[in-house]
């Protein structure tokens, strides 16, 4: 039988809910012999008062790995995956560049006028990307 996945991005932010989507996109990396593709961007803000804003990914890439030998027990294949500059762009870039089947990644639930004014990384990925996309919401909106 043919698995379904081969290659599976969960983009994280380190907070419950993309530690929720990373559980849930290892499972379906078991399943179907994939490759997880654990990736965190680092925000590039747009304004700053510097001319070249000095960002380290060293911070982001020290905390993937800590959470790949926590979390992953020799259970999938996977990648880890830093990059700088806006989420979601971002994303599908990355999803586009390693040809991905799948997408999985959290929701923050946020409406109202703090989502008019933050947006939404997981709508504008839904909205844009090639490859499917997962959402998992909110861990506190589960049960």
């Amino acid at each position: 039988m043919p698995k379904l996945f081969k290659k599976i991005l969960c983009p994280i932010q380190f907070d419950d809910n993309s530690i929720a989507a990373l559980d849930q996109a290892c499972e379906l990396a078991h399943e179907s012999d994939a490759t997880l593709y654990v990736m965190n961007v680092v925000f590039l803000p747009l304004a700053t008062l510097e001319p070249r804003p000095v960002v380290s990914e060293e911070p982001s890439r020290l905390a993937l790995e800590k959470l790949a030998s926590a979390r992953f027990h020799g259970k999938v294949r996977y990648e880890l995956l830093v990059r700088t500059g806006k989420p979601a762009e971002v994303i599908n870039q990355t999803a586009e560049e390693l040809n991905v089947d799948l997408i999985v990644m959290a929701t923050h639930g946020r409406t109202g006028v703090s989502h008019l004014f933050l947006g939404s990384v997981a709508e504008h990925v839904v909205r844009t990307a090639k490859p499917p996309v997962l959402t998992i919401r909110p861990v506190n909106n589960l049960g």
